[in-house]
């Protein structure tokens, strides 16, 4: 099996060398296509007005200066044009990606690239908390030991075509996680938007858009509610967004 990894948080990040040690756990026939910066938010963008740049980092390891999907393209259209791959894992990123998060990530767009361009795809992401110095602890040892298995068993099982596997690891270690769930995409609360004004040193405004740390109460069953709870969530996504119920509604409304 022919694997393809990529992520959003760049070729340096943390959270690639983890998904990479998972792909090999699973195939000797690992290539690795990620940005050459931090694309964190970047979504499903793609670089139209100016060209690729795409350097060797190593042997199956390459960095172009874009975005998560233009790194899938890279890999699928042209690396790995004769071969194509068989899977393609994007992340681990450093930080869930749940609920509205899922329109945002780029974690996620890479995932839905490789999908798009005909292939099995899943994005693998991690939660994480803080210590007293308000520094960033992410459990990398969790996705680590349990995310090869469970990609096995989602491959075992199979997905449809249009289908991408969103998988979320929580804030704790192996042997507290409470188990594996398949769960439905919920929703944020709106509230915990922020924007911190700032001024800088010659006095001009700028801004930072930035998040509450309070949890809420998300409804059971819900990619947050797993998370909150110490499960590994299993959200099965499609890039068909409508919304069939309101658009037979809407048909029949304008037929008469």
């Amino acid at each position: 099996m022919r694997i393809l990894v990529t992520n959003d948080d760049g070729i340096n990040a943390p959270g690639l060398d983890v998904l990479q040690h998972i792909a090999g756990e699973l195939s000797d026939d690992v290539w690795t296509v990620a940005p050459e910066t931090d694309q964190s938010g970047a979504s499903h963008s793609l670089s139209l007005h100016e060209p690729l740049r795409l350097r060797e980092v190593d042997e199956r390891l390459y960095a172009v200066k874009g975005t998560p999907t233009d790194c899938v393209i890279m890999g699928v259209r042209f690396l790995l044009l004769d071969k194509p791959p068989d899977l393609v894992l994007s992340g681990v990123n450093a930080g869930q990606n749940m609920a509205d998060d899922v329109t945002y990530s780029g974690t996620i767009a890479g995932a839905f690239e490789g999908n798009l361009l005909g292939i099995p795809s899943m994005a693998l992401s991690l939660a994480y908390s803080y210590d007293k110095d308000e520094t960033r602890v992410l459990k990398w040892e969790t996705p680590m030991k349990m995310g090869s298995g469970i990609i096995r068993k989602l491959l075992d099982v199979g997905f449809p075509e249009d289908v991408v596997l969103n998988i979320n690891f929580p804030d704790r270690a192996p042997e507290d996680i409470e188990g594996i769930v398949v769960t439905e995409q919920g929703r944020r609360n709106p509230d915990l938007l922020t924007i911190d004004d700032r001024m800088d040193t010659r006095g001009n405004p700028y801004y930072w858009l930035g998040f509450k740390r309070r949890r809420t109460k998300p409804r059971e069953g819900t990619d947050l509610w797993a998370i909150y709870t110490g499960r590994i969530s299993v959200t099965p996504l499609n890039l068909n967004l409508t919304h069939w119920n309101v658009a037979e509604e809407l048909a029949e409304a304008l037929a008469d």
